[in-house]
């Protein structure tokens, strides 16, 4: 099973790049251009999608191989699952139709309701990562008898 706990740590490192080039396009050496389009929103999502599925890949199959998952480590997960989706909403609405600017002409707009909504559901989806590696139990469930 390390093959697979390697397998979410390649794909949280994907993601980690994938994220870092839609925020900052001009390390990939194309000119940026005014304001973040829609290509930018889409790979900044798709990273951070795969930040994430990475992250509960690489914490089940190093911690937790082999164990079916508690309650909050269900809840952990669900959690994190709905923060992408919150947050793929949020960056999609004007191109979507139910965001707040509407025009266009001008092409989708990304403002600072979006951004903070992008920013609070990627917390969220963290926190759902984090509940689900703290909630588990660490002990070896193997039958071992101690008294």
């Amino acid at each position: 099973m390390q093959r697979v706990a390697q397998f979410g740590i390649a794909f949280g490192a994907l993601g980690m790049v994938l994220t870092f080039m839609g925020l900052f396009p001009g390390v990939t050496g194309l000119e940026p251009a005014r304001g973040i389009g829609t290509v930018q929103i889409v790979t900044i999502l798709t990273g951070f999608t795969l930040l994430i599925i990475g992250a509960l890949i690489y914490v089940k199959f190093t911690f937790y191989v082999g164990r079916t998952a508690n309650l909050p480590q269900q809840i952990g997960v669900r959690l994190a699952l709905t923060g992408i989706l919150f947050a793929v909403m949020t960056g999609m609405a004007d191109v979507v139709g139910f965001g707040s600017h509407m025009d266009t002409r001008a092409g989708p707009l990304f403002g600072a309701l979006q951004a903070f909504g992008i920013i609070g559901s990627f917390a969220i989806a963290s926190i759902g990562v984090l509940i689900y590696a703290v909630a588990g139990s660490f002990e070896d469930s193997g039958g071992s008898d101690k008294s």
